[in-house]
């Protein structure tokens, strides 16, 4: 009987113990999942992909221990649609996503499809740090309280936000949707119509501005740089720009502590490199190109601070790292930093022409590298990727079954980001204020209406356009530059990219096969 006990003692021991570990096991199954969604970076702005006059370490390093693409791109050439198109699996033409203003209500719909609600399904814990840009609230925004909708109603669990974007009021942080160090007595508002007798202007007081501005950025003055909208109150509650690095991979590094016993998604929104570009002290000096270059360098000790944390707390064969840009480069965005006048042999879009609100390549094309320790083996892929495509590839990995109308755009890809083959999309879609369409090596971009104006704005901004009233198709394998336009001596393929564009917007639900490549 003595033994006997012993035994069922031992029996029950093990099952306990068994019990114990079992999540841990699962979670083993389920890896962490950091996004580093890096803001106006252009191909050619890291060191992997040829930077001159700026050195990043910590994201070569990224790259050489895991697969960097080639051929990756967001899915807008502007931030707020392929910030959409990122976390809803869907191209930003369905909602009509466009830059927004600092007041604009919240773009995704509350109890939509999102990646954060589909992990929170498979049992991750959801966080969102850094700039937003989708916009908040209903359309009225009460920013002295709660403000709903946020990122808790489209599957964030956590959130720290710069609302909308750094040269935008109001300019302070947000927490779990209430402004932070908020005071009752000193109410926010903010206005981007009205002029409010709060603030200085940059109109009035350019003497009070560390740079200067165009006119469009010339309103409120905070820290010495003018924003656009008019903001009064939460003296308390103001961000100082030069302490984003710090303030932000706190919060990121704080979240990913808080959550390292189960599965975590962390979607960390960098505010650099845009505008305006305030670098902290240490970071002074860094480039040789000024603040556009410092900020660089600040962006990827930032990269580096996180990896390291990762590793220190012993995550780092557990968790998937993706780093991108939302959209290609812009050295003059509305600020006099002397981005252009400093460049040197840099180029922000590597070879490619465009950038930031274009529709040549470099509009799109951006860095794009995936890390996952001892599952992925370092390579350089070719494949033609797109972000919009990271949804349903996370949702393959985890098993988790999409609607039918549930992210529509995205594609399977796990295996190609995995580095499992070396095929990616056959079509891609870019947005601009055009449609682009590469297939293969070609690219078509569609043709503006011979009565619509064509936009104008980005010569000053230093980026070709490339909008016009007739069709363009480059071979942009044999010509990165897209000088050699050939639609008029590849008619059958200008017309069958012309009917996919069609395709594609006419498209309702998810396609039935849409298995990795």
């Amino acid at each position: 009987m003595k033994y006997l006990k012993i035994i069922v003692g031992a029996i029950i021991l093990s099952i306990t113990v068994s019990a114990f570990f079992i999540p841990e096991k699962l979670d083993s199954k389920r890896p962490n999942i950091v996004v580093f969604y890096i803001d106006d970076l252009g191909y050619g702005d890291v060191g992997v992909n040829g930077a001159i006059g700026v050195k990043t370490p910590a994201i070569d390093r990224m790259a050489k221990e895991g697969i960097s693409f080639t051929d990756g791109h967001s899915t807008a050439a502007t931030c707020t649609p392929s910030r959409y198109s990122f976390l809803t699996g869907q191209y930003a033409f369905r909602n009509k996503a466009a830059i927004l203003p600092g007041d604009a209500p919240l773009l995704i719909k509350p109890g939509s499809y999102t990646l954060p609600s589909m992990l929170k399904k498979a049992g991750y814990n959801t966080g969102v740090v850094g700039k937003w840009h989708l916009g908040l609230g209903d359309g009225k925004i009460n920013w002295n309280g709660d403000i709903k909708p946020g990122p808790a109603e489209i599957g964030f669990d956590y959130s720290f936000l710069i609302p909308a974007t750094g040269d935008r009021v109001p300019t302070v942080y947000v927490e779990n949707q209430r402004v932070v160090n908020a005071n009752p007595n000193e109410p926010i508002e903010v206005n981007y119509e009205l002029k409010l007798d709060g603030y200085p202007n940059g109109i009035d007081n350019p003497e009070l501005l560390k740079q200067k501005t165009d006119k469009q950025h010339s309103n409120t003055i905070v820290n010495g740089v003018s924003r656009i909208g008019y903001m009064k109150g939460g003296e308390q509650a103001l961000w100082v720009d030069e302490e984003f690095p710090n303030v932000l991979t706190g919060k990121a590094k704080k979240f990913i502590n808080e959550h390292k016993n189960k599965p975590f998604f962390l979607f960390f929104s960098y505010h650099d490199i845009h505008v305006p570009r305030l670098p902290n002290k240490k970071f002074v000096g860094a480039s040789t190109m000024g603040p556009r270059g410092d900020v660089i360098a600040q962006m990827d000790w930032v990269t580096g601070e996180v990896m390291n944390e990762i590793k220190q707390l012993g995550l780092d064969e557990n968790t998937i790292v993706i780093f991108t840009s939302d959209n290609g480069p812009v050295l003059n965005d509305g600020y006099d930093d002397k981005a252009a006048e400093l460049l040197g042999k840099h180029q922000p879009a590597g070879p490619f022409r465009g950038g930031k609100y274009s529709a040549y390549e470099g509009g799109t094309r951006v860095p794009t590298i995936i890390r996952w320790n001892k599952t992925i083996k370092p390579q350089i892929s070719n494949a033609l990727v797109s972000q919009v495509d990271f949804y349903a590839s996370i949702a393959a990995l985890l098993n988790q079954p999409l609607a039918d109308n549930e992210a529509i755009d995205s594609e399977n890809l796990i295996n190609t980001f995995l580095g499992k083959t070396p095929k990616g999309r056959k079509f891609l879609l870019e947005e601009s204020y055009t449609f682009s369409l590469r297939k293969d090596n070609w690219k078509y971009i569609e043709p503006f209406p011979s009565t619509a104006t064509l936009p104008n704005f980005m010569a000053n901004k230093g980026v070709e356009g490339g909008f016009k009233h007739a069709p363009q198709l480059f071979d942009v394998k044999t010509d990165k530059g897209e000088k050699n336009d050939l639609s008029t001596k590849q008619t059958n393929l200008l017309k069958e990219l012309s009917v996919k564009i069609n395709e594609i917007k006419a498209k309702k639900k998810r396609d039935k096969e849409q298995s990795s490549k």
